[in-house]
């Protein structure tokens, strides 16, 4: 496993569109589709990041909180599946089901979509307001397999919180560290 630090895509940049798979519902869906009016948060994410694993439970609740308050989450999984194949669209599909995710699970099978947003690691967060402008990228918290942190959300979370009332977010922003993305060659 190779620590990486996510490259922190330029805050104000659009959305870049994508049309993938939803390994939960089997249709292709895009961000068009699935888009909030208020913000929409893209993480990518996998199945057998220990960095995502140790977040997994309450990132899955903060997704169920901030759902309520019409924030959509869509996490998407870029790594290659022949080399990883614990990432597979089936393996996604029993950990959505495993973990009961609410938010759709999307394949980016050509990895085009991780390109595009500048990901480089698992988990990488980005939040996108009405407009779809990065208003948000980095870290879910400072909580680490490594450092054993308590797993809180406490930045993502206050992001949110700011967007949800209207006030400007704090731009001073940490990177996101996991495993790096696992690029086909």
């Amino acid at each position: 496993m190779a620590e990486t630090a996510s490259t922190m895509l330029p805050l104000g940049t659009i959305a870049p569109a994508f049309k993938l798979w939803d390994v939960c519902t089997e249709k292709q869906v895009s961000l068009d589709d699935l888009k909030s009016t208020i913000a929409t948060v893209i993480m990518f994410i996998c199945n057998h990041c220990p960095y995502v694993k140790y977040i997994q439970a309450k990132l899955v609740d903060v997704t169920h909180v901030y759902q309520k308050k019409g924030i959509v989450f869509i996490a998407i999984n870029s790594n290659d599946v022949k080399k990883y194949p614990a990432d597979s669209p089936e393996n996604m599909r029993k950990e959505a089901q495993a973990h009961h995710y609410t938010f759709p699970y999307l394949y980016d099978e050509t990895q085009e979509v991780a390109k595009a947003y500048q990901a480089a690691c698992t988990p990488d967060f980005y939040i996108f307001d009405h407009q779809l402008a990065c208003v948000y990228r980095g870290r879910f918290d400072d909580a680490t397999p490594g450092n054993h942190y308590p797993v809180t959300g406490k930045e993502l979370i206050n992001a949110l919180d700011q967007i949800i009332a209207n006030k400007p977010i704090d731009q001073h922003q940490l990177p996101s560290v996991g495993c790096n993305i696992k690029w086909a060659k």
